[in-house]
């Protein structure tokens, strides 16, 4: 090969033509003998407009010439993140970029002499990227230490396993409630349609007194997107915002609003979160307070055409309205001093859209015969409060919507003799505000 043709074969491998062997060598033969007068000038023409750009008919250079990019090492995608916690357990979560076995080293104090790693059927989970494990035996009221570990999963051969790097996290801390925990604070979002950015200024802004916080955990009552699409708008714009500031330490509860109902990715969406018996409708007791969440679900009909008649709502509210009837049944439901309803779209002043009238169907009798103390909801996008009257004999709480003046976040304080609640617009205005005491149940 000529010098020249070596001085050129850079050049062609940084230009924006595909040619073969045979065509290369032509090539260069027909540059080298054409050229040779003017050697200095081509190179400099080539350089600037890419070689082969000037030969008519040529395809352009792709990745022939290109070398891989480097494939991207594991690492933590987000995490960890606390869930349904309660006295004895706490169910850890994370995701990693690779598939994974994974495992949580933990203990009470400063110490993680223990080890937990989730299960299914006797197969430990593996290869897998979105992590759950749940820690057990936990004793209340108490400061736990952990860690989260992590090993990539390379194949299988056989009945043998090829495991890969460990990474690791810094160590974490959280504090299970008293076993007769007599109050605790939390905090409520709701309608941020894809807005992570409330999540902190509400939170930095009125979830503390001077620098301690005023929660122990966090709702976020529904419609934290728009259309779930996938993953990374899941973590970007609700998980990472949340484990950034409070959820390695604090847990946080989602109700599923309407908008959780749609999009391609929307029955993806319970992997990423922890439920009892895997229902977006479930109770359970914290301090004082018996608290039952509701899935209101879509506010449209079945047949709408958005769904392409893939929805069985109106079937899952009534299966929702047997367990209900049980709930307010159940020894842990009438013995609570407090009963609280988390609902995204209320069953009273949400408009007569068929959701809002089929939960009033369907809940409106039960919850009015439960006697519950406070409701809190979403949807409407306009915050306000609502007294009991002859439709419903509680009162009722309806969050804000997601743009900025209009923005609220409910402080509810709970202790054995009351509740305590405000709704804090944006700006720091109290726009709603409840003192419940505790009643003699009959």
């Amino acid at each position: 090969m000529s010098l020249l043709a070596f001085e050129l074969m850079p050049l062609l491998r940084c230009g924006r033509a595909s040619v073969s062997t045979r065509s290369m060598s032509d090539l260069l033969r027909y540059l080298s003998l054409t050229m040779l007068s003017d050697r200095r000038s081509f190179l400099e023409k080539m350089s600037q407009i890419g070689a082969l750009s000037v030969l008519p008919g040529t395809a352009t250079l792709a990745t022939d010439f290109r070398a891989a990019p480097a494939e991207e090492k594991n690492h933590f995608v987000v995490g960890p993140y606390l869930q349904n916690m309660g006295t004895h357990e706490v169910t850890i979560m994370w995701l990693t970029h690779k598939n994974c076995f994974s495992w949580v080293e933990y203990g009470a104090g400063a110490h993680t002499s223990k080890r937990e790693f989730g299960y299914n059927n006797g197969l430990i989970e593996a290869n897998n990227r979105i992590n759950k494990i749940t820690l057990t035996g936990l004793t209340p009221g108490t400061e736990h230490k952990y860690k989260i570990v992590s090993t990539e999963v390379l194949g299988y051969k056989g009945s043998k396993v090829e495991f890969g790097e460990t990474i690791s996290s810094p160590m974490y801390g959280f504090k299970t409630p008293a076993e007769n925990e007599d109050e605790f604070k939390m905090v409520v979002f709701n309608d941020i349609h894809d807005r992570p950015q409330i999540i902190p200024q509400l939170l930095y802004r009125h979830g503390y007194t001077g620098n301690k916080r005023d929660y122990d955990f966090v709702v976020f009552n529904g419609d934290c997107f728009d259309w779930v699409t996938e993953e990374k708008q899941v973590v970007d714009h609700l998980i990472k915002p949340s484990v950034d500031i409070f959820a390695t330490e604090f847990p946080f509860i989602l109700t599923q609003g309407n908008h959780e109902c749609r999009g391609s990715f929307s029955r993806h969406l319970p992997a990423y979160f922890r439920y009892p018996e895997a229902n977006y409708y479930y109770a359970f007791t914290r301090g004082p307070v018996r608290f039952v969440i509701l899935d209101s679900g879509e506010d449209k009909t079945d047949d709408s055409v958005e769904y392409g008649g893939l929805s069985a709502f109106d079937r899952y509210r009534e299966t929702q309205k047997k367990w209900l009837e049980k709930e307010i049944d159940s020894p842990e439901f009438k013995k609570a001093a407090f009963r609280i309803v988390l609902i995204h779209i209320s069953p009273y002043h949400s408009g007569d859209w068929h959701g809002t009238l089929h939960c009033r169907e369907q809940f409106g009798p039960l919850l009015n015969k439960a006697k519950i103390d406070l409701q809190i909801s979403g949807h409407t996008h306009r915050y306000g409060t609502y007294d009991p009257d002859s439709s419903h004999n509680y009162p009722i709480v309806i969050g804000g919507g997601p743009l900025e003046g209009n923005r609220t976040l409910i402080k509810l304080h709970a202790t054995s003799k009351e509740l305590n609640l405000k709704m804090i617009r944006d700006d720091g205005e109290v726009v709603g505000k409840y003192t419940i005491p505790k009643k003699s149940r009959t």
